[in-house]
């Protein structure tokens, strides 16, 4: 690896071609956070629904769509969306929904230039918040939030029955 290596990736938008990349990494998100925390999750959800549902929010302009690309190949993803607040609260907010890089990718701040690619999108769009959600038993990833900016506001409690 060089000194810099994020300079040696691409984050860019999300184009028809990256479909098998968008599946590919979403999939392995699945299975690497969901699969591992969460017996509940379908993980061969990415690979049987991933390319229709990645298909259709390409042209969705409340959807954010975003590749890493190395080498020509697509090596993680972002997908944020931005909604209208409600009568209960009228914050209009931005969601991060999902981001994952491999593995061999990390450690390169590629994941921070998709978190601060997702922000300035969403202050485009007009959010006043961002949330994100992570898994209690992954503090890795609370950690990679907590360093940019995101706080815990709330906990979500579940009971296998």
């Amino acid at each position: 690896m060089t000194d810099q290596p994020h300079l040696e990736v691409i984050v860019r938008r999300a184009r028809a071609a990256d479909l098998p990349g968008l599946v590919a990494s979403s999939a392995a998100l699945f299975a690497e956070d969901a699969g591992t925390r969460d017996p509940g999750v379908d993980v061969d959800w990415p690979l049987r629904h991933g390319a229709e549902r990645f298909a259709a929010g390409l042209d969705d302009p409340g959807l954010l769509l975003l590749v890493v690309e190395h080498g020509g190949e697509v090596v993680g993803h972002l997908s944020g969306t931005v909604a209208d607040g409600s009568d209960k609260r009228p914050v209009k907010v931005a969601t991060l929904v999902s981001l994952y890089v491999r593995p061999e990718n990390r450690r390169t701040r590629t994941g921070a230039r998709l978190v601060e690619a997702f922000v300035a999108w969403a202050k485009e769009r007009g959010a006043e918040e961002a949330e994100v959600s992570a898994y209690a038993e992954n503090p890795d990833a609370i950690r990679f939030y907590e360093r940019h900016g995101f706080v815990a506001r709330s906990l979500t409690l579940g009971l296998p029955l």
